[in-house]
């Protein structure tokens, strides 16, 4: 077994076919977080090499950070070497005179009355440091060197005293355990919110003081590959809980849920909750703030991996109204129930919706040749507005305006009548009555506003099925081939006839009809 496992690796297993023996699922091995749940970082510096001295340069901050034993074991030995120092230094000057061999004499004066051995020398020092000042052991004028070390013992004590006690004073200050009454949820939750995906966690105050400025970040813990093939680990990505809104500025008095909205510019835009599962990632949350009793930063720290995050679930409220203030029960504070909430990612859902819709796609038009498109059938209407872009109509009398007006819809149902019967004929001034025609050529206007533009159109083959409105809108198609330009000779001398003023094409169908 041992060498299959060496050969296949560690997640090697033996199928056992026996159903009478049954096989639970392999568990998923939990693997090492960056960031505790409590905060603390699992990050130990090693291989320093020569860089140990750092930590001596910055001794204050050393011991400050050391964990509480190690702090009381460097308080009591330096206090307790110290104290036997300066006693065998008071020792050592009683012995280089001789105060050890004349102790009960009265006639003789001693460096420091009544010390006559160690021990005597290390009460002196206790008093003398202590400032207990018991009055049975004092120094005396006759020993200069005596005075010389009790001066030196003065400051040497309060440098010890300033350090030892500052550096406990400052430990037993720290707001670290103002931590411990700031509460984040067990679990993140991901679902939605005003319409948006977004991804969720709760945090709380215990403690009645508030904190003043509190403001939250989160940071993404996540290996990644650049493009050019280098391998970042635990690269750190910064998540929007608000920055550019203010919501990231907490008002601390009551469980806030905080919310990162998953968009394009979030790192979880492809993520989805089938994704969720094969993901590897930890959100760092750092809570930080000034703790109102004593003006201090407090700094507050939580982590989820991804087996912690929730998808579709949402945090149970813990606000109730109650007779004068509002009541909050954290019993419920890590509570999450399901919702509805989409399984796929903001990334697909938005290219979902970017894809054309099958209803509102166009119907595209039949699109025909020039050749079909040269011989499409014009309505009375694009012969009057094409007729009104070259001027015509403004230069025909008012009367013949009127009377063309009125014989419109008479004209369309010609259209309509010879496109059926799918002849071909030409539209000219014959078509029109005669009277019309004489009105149109005696009245006396100027020569250069005579002349008609005269343009021929045919009539192809078309649809029965087609209506006038088709026509119509086949009319608007730039189809029209215009014919040449046919100016009116100058009336003659007056005596001739009308109709002789015409073309002789003109004349011509005249005759004809």
């Amino acid at each position: 077994m041992a060498a299959l496992r060496r050969k296949f690796g560690e997640d090697y297993q033996v199928v056992n076919t026996n159903r009478a023996t049954t096989f639970s699922a392999p568990v998923k091995k939990k693997r090492q977080r960056f960031v505790d749940k409590n905060g603390r970082c699992n990050v130990q510096h090693g291989n320093l090499g020569g860089e140990t001295s750092r930590y001596l340069s910055d001794l204050f901050t050393t011991l400050v950070d050391l964990k509480w034993r190690w702090n009381l074991l460097i308080f009591i030995l330096t206090y307790t070497i110290a104290w036997l120092v300066m006693a065998s230094m008071w020792w050592v000057i009683a012995y280089i005179r001789g105060d050890l061999n004349h102790g009960h004499d009265s006639s003789y004066t001693p460096c420091v009355a009544n010390v006559y051995n160690f021990p005597s020398a290390f009460l002196f020092f206790i008093e003398t440091e202590a400032t207990i000042g018991y009055g049975y052991r004092y120094i005396t004028e006759k020993c200069p060197e005596g005075i010389i070390l009790f001066l030196f013992q003065s400051l040497l004590g309060s440098i010890v005293d300033a350090f030892l006690i500052g550096c406990m004073f400052i430990k037993m200050s720290q707001p670290k355990k103002r931590a411990e009454t700031l509460m984040f949820s067990q679990d993140a939750v991901i679902s939605q919110r005003d319409g948006k995906l977004c991804l969720m966690f709760r945090v709380g105050n215990l403690r009645n003081s508030h904190m003043v400025s509190a403001q939250i970040r989160c940071k993404l813990i996540k290996s990644r590959q650049t493009p050019e093939g280098e391998f970042l680990p635990l690269d750190q990505c910064e998540l929007d809980v608000g920055f550019g809104t203010g919501a990231d500025q907490l008002f601390l008095v009551s469980p806030l849920t905080i919310c990162h909205e998953i968009n394009p510019k979030s790192p979880f835009f492809d993520l989805s909750q089938r994704s969720l599962m094969n993901e590897q990632f930890e959100i760092v949350v750092i809570l930080e703030g000034i703790v109102e009793t004593t003006g201090m930063t407090c700094q507050a720290r939580t982590s989820y991996t991804e087996d912690e995050v929730l998808w579709g679930h949402r945090f149970l409220p813990v606000m109730s109204l109650e007779e004068g203030f509002f009541r909050v029960d954290y019993s419920q504070f890590h509570s999450t129930f399901e919702v509805p909430t989409p399984p796929y990612s903001v990334k697909e859902h938005e290219e979902k919706n970017s894809l054309p819709s099958p209803m509102s796609t166009p119907i595209p038009a039949i699109t025909e040749s020039h050749s079909a498109r040269r011989d499409r059938v014009f309505s009375v209407d694009c012969i009057n507005s094409s007729d009104e872009r070259a001027g015509i109509g403004g230069r025909l009398p008012s009367k013949l305006q009127r009377m063309s007006s009125s014989g419109k819809e008479d004209l369309q149902r010609k259209v309509l009548l010879l496109s059926s019967q799918h002849s071909e004929k030409a539209c000219s001034t014959g078509d029109l009555p005669l009277k019309l025609q004489r009105l149109s050529s005696s009245s006396p206007v100027p020569e250069a506003e005579n002349r008609l533009q005269l343009k021929s159109l045919k009539v192809g083959f078309e649809p029965m099925t087609q209506s006038t409105g088709d026509l119509y809108q086949h009319s608007l198609q730039p189809t029209l081939s215009p014919a040449p330009v046919l100016a009116h000779r100058p009336q003659p001398s007056s005596g001739g006839r009308p109709e002789d003023n015409l073309p002789a094409k003109l004349r011509k169908m005249n005759a004809d009809r």
